[in-house]
């Protein structure tokens, strides 16, 4: 499995590195996006519905769990952070997003790994002591 590594030093860098990684995705992906709180996985989103078209805002959708946007492709944006699991996933119906007709990203996708497709892209945000970001992206 190849692992690349971008280092960011703000978040036009974060949007930048999204929208360059956005054009490697097809119709069907699915992105987990980790990191801690404030890491900058919203940005990320953000990168990647440039890259698709979108103009519409893209906010964390912590309190809604599901944001859908239209573009060159449908992007699916969850948060799973309120969420205690897979039965609670499955119990709104999540497993639609995991065999997506457009792209799905995924925040907190740890409460569900074991639910996700093998075929799932792993991007992970990790704070640096200077407040850089190291992004690590495995399965693309």
């Amino acid at each position: 499995m190849r692992i690349m590594q971008i280092i960011s030093n703000n978040v036009q860098e974060t949007e930048k590195a999204a929208e360059e990684f956005a054009s490697a995705l097809k119709p069907g992906s699915v992105i987990s996006l980790r990191g801690s709180l404030g890491a900058g996985k919203t940005v990320f989103a953000k990168g990647i519905a440039r890259a698709l078209g979108i103009n519409e805002a893209i906010v964390s959708p912590t309190f809604t769990i599901v944001q859908e946007y239209e573009g060159k492709m449908k992007m699916y944006h969850l948060d799973l952070y309120r969420l205690s699991g897979c039965d609670e996933f499955e119990s709104m119906g999540g497993e639609d997003f995991l065999y997506p007709d457009g792209i799905t990203l995924i925040e907190w996708s740890e409460k569900i790994e074991e639910m996700l497709p093998d075929n799932t892209i792993y991007v992970s945000i990790h704070i640096n002591e200077d407040q850089s970001r190291t992004i690590t992206i495995e399965g693309l």
